[in-house]
């Protein structure tokens, strides 16, 4: 079934609100990026949203949205349901305007993102456990307390102010071909969509979702909004969102060439890349436009813009989405294996690595398996490699040199 016509943001709003974010939004430099151009075979840049004012592009939208209320509206304050980036977003846009912003998050929330969040000046409660219960929360405080509810995504200011990142794109790269967008809600690839297509209608436009909560593919093949049925399970929290809007969703419909899912292994191998190679911290669903760069080169005509829509990562899941990235790029290796249980004999097999270029980060001995031969011991070994060949290469030489491996991953 279809959705009834919506009408659609245009250039001259995003125009407009561009005037309005003149001396509150950054303009977000545009960096080159060697290892993906070469994956590529053109240029590929990257759009630094996650260097913008409250680390990612939402600043843009929220300002748009609550400069607009009447004076009456504001004096009420603002709520928002948000899992980090729009919180922050609304809450400085608040403060800069005079007016409070209460926030609800969900359980679980990133604390860096709702310690963030107080910081602007902002009431802050946690409720539900995805985004979708906050955001029940935050409407029936609206309806309770007058307040203005300022929705993520759906509101047509909101779109003409993540749109201001689609012209700074054409003023920063005009030759650019493909633009790679982050998507949950869609409140930044409807604007970019709207703000390019009104002088460049050859760009191919594609939004990035994670395949574990990607809303649009199966509504875009419904033709209408869908709720996902099962339950989303993502790293990318920034991006999760279970239901497109009636806006957004028509504006997708109509103006994104293309939707594409990425797994959470190449959300992992996306962040390390930006981190080792771009020096650029980005929070995981910052980084889902790389990991579809990553995912599929050949499909991009460049120049390429991969848009990094936010950077307000946890250190505490920066660490474990590192090793988790480290694990899918090949670069740890952890083995079991058994050894015999002898003076000597553990000092070999570590010799044996050092030789081979290995960095040991962990070992465990151990001889109370019951699976182990009468003089042997297990020895569980997490091991740093060069990549995925470096790890066969020393999966054969312990093979060689007589070790019976048990398991291995990496």
């Amino acid at each position: 079934m279809d959705t009834p016509p919506v009408s659609l943001v245009g250039v001259e709003d995003i125009l407009a609100a561009r005037e309005l974010l003149a001396d509150v939004a950054r303009t977000t430099p545009m960096e080159s990026s060697r290892p993906l151009s070469e994956l590529v075979g053109g240029p590929v840049w990257l759009k630094c949203e996650n260097l913008q004012r409250a680390g990612s592009f939402k600043i843009r939208g929220a300002y748009v949205r609550i400069a607009r209320l009447a004076a009456a509206e504001r004096a009420r304050g603002v709520v928002a349901a948000s899992a980090g980036n729009h919180a922050q977003g609304v809450a400085l846009a608040a403060a800069l305007l005079g007016t409070h912003a209460t926030i609800f998050m969900p359980h679980g929330a990133a604390i860096p993102k709702v310690t963030a969040t107080k910081g602007y000046g902002a009431t802050v409660h946690l409720a539900g456990s995805v985004l979708d219960e906050s955001m029940v929360a935050a409407r029936e405080f609206a309806d309770r307390t007058g307040a203005v509810f300022i929705h993520p995504f759906d509101h047509a200011d909101i779109i003409a102010g993540q749109g201001t990142t689609g012209l700074e794109i054409l003023e920063q790269c005009p030759e650019v071909r493909t633009i790679v967008v982050a998507t949950g809600g869609g409140g930044l690839v409807s604007g970019i969509a709207v703000a390019v297509r009104a002088t460049r209608p050859d760009i191919c436009i594609v939004g990035v979702q994670a395949e574990t909560a990607a809303a649009y593919p199966g509504s875009l093949l419904a033709g209408a909004p869908s709720a996902l049925t099962t339950p989303m399970a993502t790293m990318a929290d920034g991006i999760a969102v279970g239901r497109p809007g009636e806006l957004t969703f028509a504006h997708v419909r109509e103006l994104v060439d293309d939707v594409v899912t990425v797994s959470e292994d190449a959300l992992s191998r996306a962040l390390l890349l930006l981190l080792e190679r771009a020096k650029l911290v980005v929070e995981p669903a910052g980084a889902a436009a790389v990991a579809a760069v990553m995912d599929a080169p050949s499909r991009l005509r460049p120049p390429v813009v991969a848009v990094l829509s936010g950077g307000n990562i946890d250190p505490v899941v920066l660490l474990r989405v590192v090793r988790h990235g480290m694990i899918s790029a090949g670069r740890y290796l952890s083995v079991r294996l058994s050894i015999p249980d002898r003076p000597g004999a553990l000092a070999g097999l570590l010799r044996l690595l050092a030789e081979k270029g290995a960095n040991v980060l962990d070992v465990e001995h151990s001889r109370t398996d019951a699976r182990l031969d009468l003089g042997d011991v297990e020895v569980a070994l997490s091991v740093e490699t060069r990549g995925s060949d470096h790890s066969e290469d020393l999966m054969s030489a312990m093979a060689a040199a007589g070790y019976r491996v048990d398991d291995a991953t990496g």
